[in-house]
């Protein structure tokens, strides 16, 4: 892989610095297809992801050369007529990429299947949720891997299932819900996202040409973890072990590691989002050049598209959380923040490697992964938790507290406003396992206005962004879930149990796109959450 840094020299730029990913002459030609097709078509029911996805019937140059040759009005606008013909007879649509394929351990019901689930309708449900997974299984096309070139989609090995609808490709952090419970299905995803890191150095934010920037919230170690408790498969723990190692080096140098030295003069290290680009994401390219459209000049654009793409890295595009000015998403300043959760998932990370290398009698790398997870504890209680609110906060980078790249900690940093991110720490078993500690955050949630009728809001805010007020997201469920039920408070199972969205029976709404049929990870996460507390026969499943 190679990384151009030469942008970071450019005069008037001095907001941004930092790597970028070359991206291919494919996806750039692709991104002027979308800007053409929004220019003639209009906005109403405009999505730019589908112009990105679609893939060519013949060379570049040829097709180039087709496009540049369409008749053009004065404005340069090209007629509906004649970019549908040109759509028709040069490209392929995104579907042809993928084959659907049936998972091989698929069973219709599978022994075992939700056994404290006794109402019968709830039941039928669950099963009709579960058969998603079959309608969700695909296989990358032959033509994908015998001419990549001609494809936006990356030529994955094994069959995959994707989250639905318009995504239509492998997502990093969806995949740890969509692979629960179909282990050979698993195992598959786990090695195309092995392959990744052997090819990119990191997994991808998905698997696409335009994904190659940036990655997302790290649990590829969760997923390795999670097959081999059910399978015991030690030939993927060795395949896996120096990727998770090479993943964990992604993470904790560079642009992604941060410094910051305490009131007694100890350093810390910590990590944080930090996109490798710095513009417009191609997938939204047309979107993000309006978004970019009110700045000044081309360095304050610059600076906000790495903004928007480090946004994306953190699986929480968009919410106030990262903003400035929560009013205005011009204000993202997400490379400037040190994320709670994130580091909950690579502390999460290190005891994991510590574990797997256990498995294959790596001593040597055992020790020293567990001592990194007790570091990285140690920072998170120091940087991040606050004793009185019983939250952790995420921390706020000040330029001017930065002296020879450590910063030096002051509590005015931490952001006061309340996020479910600041509860994710109980996902981790070095947090679950402290009850005192448990019972501290479990009252501070029940407390802090989050949990509604129906679930964990993502905010307080409602901003209109996906990721505030009133939408819950399945994955933000699960995990806060899962570390309330895992600890030892009857307490804080008596509230992970209590916990489920803000208006029973409708779908959120706001940002980018409406929300997806499918849809992978809240499957998973529905599917969990039943087995984990079944539904009993005189229990209504209707919303009241």
């Amino acid at each position: 892989m190679v990384i151009n840094s030469e942008s970071s020299a450019h005069i008037g730029k001095p907001t941004d610095h930092g790597p970028v990913v070359p991206t291919t002459p494919l996806v750039i030609f692709l991104q002027t297809v979308q800007q053409t097709a929004l220019q003639t078509f209009g906005p109403l029911n405009f999505d730019p992801k589908f112009y990105v996805d679609l893939s060519l019937k013949f060379d570049l140059p040829t097709v180039k050369q087709a496009f540049d040759h369409l008749p053009r009005s004065e404005n340069g606008s090209v007629s509906g007529s004649d970019l549908k013909g040109f759509l028709s007879k040069f490209m392929n649509s995104a579907q042809e990429d993928l084959e659907l394929v049936d998972p091989v351990d698929f069973v219709a019901e599978p022994d075992g299947f939700l056994p404290t689930v006794v109402h019968q309708g709830v039941r039928n449900w669950a099963l009709e949720v579960h058969s998603l997974w079959k309608n969700l299984s695909r296989k990358v096309s032959n033509r994908v891997i015998k001419n990549p070139e001609l494809h936006t989609l990356l030529p994955l090995k094994h069959p995959v299932i994707i989250p639905g609808s318009r995504f239509r490709e492998v997502y990093y952090w969806d995949s740890y819900w969509i692979i629960r419970k179909m282990y050979e299905t698993a195992k598959g995803m786990v090695l195309n996202l092995i392959e990744l890191i052997d090819t990119y150095g990191y997994v991808l934010n998905g698997a696409r040409a335009y994904y190659t920037n940036r990655s997302q919230p790290p649990l590829l170690s969760s997923m390795v973890i999670e097959v081999y408790k059910r399978t015991k498969d030690v030939d993927l723990v060795k395949k896996a072990l120096p990727a998770l190692i090479k993943e964990h080096k992604f993470w904790n140098s560079g642009i992604h590691r941060v410094t910051i030295e305490d009131d007694q003069g100890s350093t810390h290290n910590l990590s944080r989002y930090y996109a490798m680009w710095d513009q417009p994401r191609p997938e939204s390219f047309t979107i993000d050049i309006e978004t970019a459209s009110k700045l000044k000049n081309d360095c304050e654009k610059e600076h906000l598209y790495r903004e928007i793409a480090s946004t994306a890295e953190t699986g929480w595009d968009f919410s106030t959380r990262w903003m400035k000015n929560i009013s205005d998403l011009t204000t993202l300043s997400t490379t400037t923040i040190v994320p709670v959760d994130l580091n909950a998932y690579i502390l999460k990370m290190e005891l994991d490697i510590s574990f797997l290398a256990n498995v294959v009698g790596e001593s040597s790398h055992a020790l020293y992964f567990a001592r990194a997870s007790e570091s990285r504890k140690k920072a998170m209680d120091i940087v991040f938790w606050d004793e009185e609110k019983g939250q952790w906060f995420d921390y706020w980078l000040n330029a001017s507290s930065k002296q020879k790249d450590v910063y030096k900690w002051d509590a005015s940093n931490h952001n006061r406003d309340i996020f479910a991110s600041n509860f994710i720490p109980l996902w981790v078993k070095s947090f679950s396992s402290d009850e005192g500690t448990v019972n501290k955050v479990a009252q501070s949630l029940e407390s802090s206005g989050l949990v509604c009728a129906a679930g964990i809001a993502t905010s307080l805010t409602n901003s209109s962004e996906q990721w505030d007020f009133p939408n819950g997201w399945a994955p933000i469920q699960h995990m806060i879930v899962e570390g309330l039920v895992r600890s030892r408070s009857k307490e804080a199972r008596s509230l992970a149990k209590d916990i489920a969205i803000s208006k029973c029976g409708e779908f959120g709404g706001g940002g980018e796109y409406v929300p997806q049929t499918g849809f992978g990870w809240s499957n998973g996460v529905v599917l969990a959450f039943l087995e984990e507390f079944g539904w009993a026969e005189d229990l209504s499943p209707y919303c009241q």
